[in-house]
């Protein structure tokens, strides 16, 4: 499983552990993801992701997992979120 939220793309960044005598060692800041299930609006059902605290609050402040995903660029989306971002457009989409 990787370390790399699957809404926003955030991953690990890299930087220095520094000492009291100002010694630096690289070091990981890894992103704080959890497990979570968002539901859909649309789809009516819930979407199990992997995804970072910050990201929770964006889909919290922007209205939804539905609306999230609408203004979501792909390119940043893992493939199991670009799958679910095509499912709720297939869905809201007129017949």
């Amino acid at each position: 499983m990787s370390r790399r939220c699957e809404l926003t793309g955030k991953g690990p960044m890299t930087g220095n552990n520094v000492s009291h005598a100002n010694n630096k060692t690289r070091r990981r800041f890894l992103p704080n993801l959890t497990d979570v299930t968002l539901q859909s609006e649309t789809l009516g059902r819930g979407v199990r992701l992997r995804i970072s605290a910050a990201a929770l609050r964006s889909v919290d402040h922007r209205g939804g997992l539905d609306k999230f995903l609408a203004k979501a660029r792909d390119e940043e989306l893992s493939p199991r979120a670009l799958r679910v971002k095509k499912e709720i457009a297939r869905a809201a989409a007129p017949a």
